[in-house]
């Protein structure tokens, strides 16, 4: 393999079988359960980094199944995410995510720094309930639960939700350990076609693992929750923090 021919074909990794196809990404009935809850201010401080900054002390734990997805499959995935501002603009900070694919996996890592780690989630309805599960192994790490369509949503109030930015902290490391990109990320998700959108009656339980601590934040109040049914297409980042260039 010659080097102009690496330098001008190398996306990913294996370099000969990438493990995803170059993005966009587009997702077809991708289906949300987003639980909002009261945490512990001082727990938020703990993980959020700087320069983003926290209004309120809310949590919206995600269980999310994707079925048809561009380069990805189907796949399922639960996580946290953090309400969150930048300069005054409101968006949302990726803090977890675990789910049961490698493709997006592996995509999510090297491309945006999603912090994915592999897990088993699942969405399911039971009877009139809408239910999310994660598993780590054999240990349950969180349930959420809600009924199952109890009220319609305004669809222009939920569209105005995606067009929030949400951010990730990217972090590669270099051969000896030390960190060779260590970034704030943003991306928005974009071309959304909202499907349905329901609210209803919600409750969640986090459960301490070691190598999953969503319990780390944990639930004081559930505040709200939301079942929406979408399309949309996953756009891809920009950096707008690089915390190993320093500031002059």
């Amino acid at each position: 393999m010659k080097m102009s021919d690496l330098a001008a074909t190398a996306f990913a990794m294996p370099v000969t079988s990438p493990s995803y196809p170059k993005g966009p990404y587009r997702f077809v009935n991708r289906e949300f359960l987003t639980i909002t809850y009261r945490t512990d201010m001082e727990a938020l401080r703990a993980v959020v980094p700087e320069p983003l900054e926290i209004a309120e002390p809310l949590v919206k734990y995600e269980f999310i199944c994707m079925p048809d997805s561009t380069g990805f499959g189907d796949y399922t995935e639960s996580g946290q995410v953090i309400p969150v501002t930048l300069d005054g603009v409101a968006g949302g900070y990726v803090h977890s995510m675990f789910l049961n694919d490698d493709a997006p996996i592996a995509g999510g890592r090297e491309i945006w720094g999603f912090p994915k780690k592999l897990a088993d989630p699942a969405l399911r309805v039971e009877k009139d309930t809408l239910v999310g599960t994660l598993d780590v192994g054999s240990v349950r790490v969180a349930t959420g639960t809600m009924g199952y369509k109890h009220r319609e949503l305004d669809h222009d109030t939920v569209l105005k939700g995606f067009d929030a930015p949400n951010f990730m902290l990217k972090v590669i490391p270099h051969v000896d350990c030390t960190p060779r990109i260590c970034e704030l990320v943003r991306y928005y998700t974009t071309d959304v076609t909202l499907k349905g959108a329901w609210g209803g009656p919600a409750g969640l339980e986090l459960h301490q693992h070691a190598l999953a601590p969503v319990a780390d934040l944990p639930v004081r109040e559930v505040v709200s929750a939301v079942h929406l049914m979408t399309d949309l297409t996953l756009g891809l980042g920009e950096v707008v923090h690089d915390y190993l260039t320093p500031k002059g």
